[in-house]
């Protein structure tokens, strides 16, 4: 099985943090989100990836080649125009083969085995409050019979989470084709839901999978109750050296130094951290980066930042520096 993975969007709601990185490696849980997407499906059974890259695309093709051992073919989308336009670009890797799609900067808590029995054409869905933001399938039977991309008026709460399996891809190439041909665009873009609409209209029979839940890391709220949930579900992790405490859930790596310090709940830290004289909770550190002397609640640092006698949420990108700063986490 392929799996192609959309990854080349800029990310401006996660700035500052994607000034220097795609949406996709920055971390939660204590792992970049592509990072939770490729292990769940390489667990699945999927032996190749098809990644789309575009905004600093290298760190992603960097990113899979050093730390995963599977055969990957990498594509650029040069200009964004749409998920139905960057899956088009893939068909050379994956016309007519089993494919899973899924979105590289969404996390989805689902039976990821269970879908391919299913049925030959699923499609991954939630119900939600505010079925107007989202994808919209309208199920009859047990099957969808209708797809509408952020309805003015939604005809059902069956929101589409960003994950698709198709059984053959070759229907779902055509249809990119030929919106793309006749220039059909919904929001100023190629949606895929006008692709797969087109598929319904000519005969395909989509199954809704409902998946237990869906995290969207699109913005840093999101970001760190994404953080907290993983925590919660995967348990804790590292131990803090002495006259330290660890309060879990957290997810600490190995090799991190935590002197005279408190650290949870609700923390993750990437390698090569080092924290002293400090309170931290509910918050994500990126690899190398260095606290000390502060408290800090609801906080992403970016990866190698130095933060020092700081008392306040900090949102701060990679290779920053902040200290002596002092307000109410309010």
């Amino acid at each position: 099985m392929k799996a192609v993975i959309p990854a080349a969007g800029i990310g401006k709601r996660l700035r500052p943090h994607t000034y220097t990185k795609p949406k996709a490696l920055v971390t939660v849980a204590g792992r970049p989100m592509l990072g939770h997407i490729i292990d769940s499906l390489i667990d699945m059974g999927v032996d190749e990836l098809i990644p789309i890259i575009g905004y600093k695309g290298e760190m992603i093709r960097d990113y899979i080649d050093k730390r995963y051992d599977i055969r990957s073919n990498f594509v650029v989308q040069e200009e964004q125009k749409g998920i139905a336009h960057a899956v088009s670009l893939t068909r050379e890797f994956a016309d007519d083969s089993e494919v899973i799609i899924i979105l590289g900067d969404t996390i989805i808590e689902a039976d990821f085995n269970a879908i391919p029995g299913e049925g030959d054409y699923v499609l991954g869905v939630r119900e939600v409050d505010n079925p107007g933001r989202f994808g919209i399938v309208e199920e009859e039977g047990g099957v969808v019979r209708g797809i509408e991309e952020k309805p003015d008026q939604p005809k059902s709460n069956l929101a589409i989470v960003g994950l698709y399996y198709l059984k053959n891809s070759s229907s779902l190439f055509e249809a990119c084709d030929e919106i793309i041909r006749k220039d059909i665009k919904t929001k100023g873009e190629y949606q895929i839901t006008d692709a797969l609409g087109l598929m319904i209209e000519q005969g395909t029979r989509f199954i809704p999978y409902r998946i237990e839940d869906w995290y969207d890391c699109g913005k840093i709220e999101t970001l760190l109750e994404t953080n907290r949930v993983l925590l919660d579900r995967d348990g804790s992790s590292g131990t803090a050296g002495e006259g330290s405490v660890v309060i879990p859930p957290c997810q600490i790596a190995d090799d991190c130094v935590i002197e005279r310090s408190v650290v949870g709940p609700y923390v993750s830290v990437s390698e090569g951290c080092r924290i002293r004289a400090s309170v931290i909770d509910n918050s994500i550190i990126e690899e190398g980066s260095r606290v000390s002397d502060s408290v800090i609640s609801r906080s992403v640092l970016g990866r190698n930042t130095s933060v020092d006698g700081v008392r306040s949420s900090l949102n701060i990108s990679d290779n920053s520096t902040c200290s002596g700063i002092e307000r109410d986490n309010e």
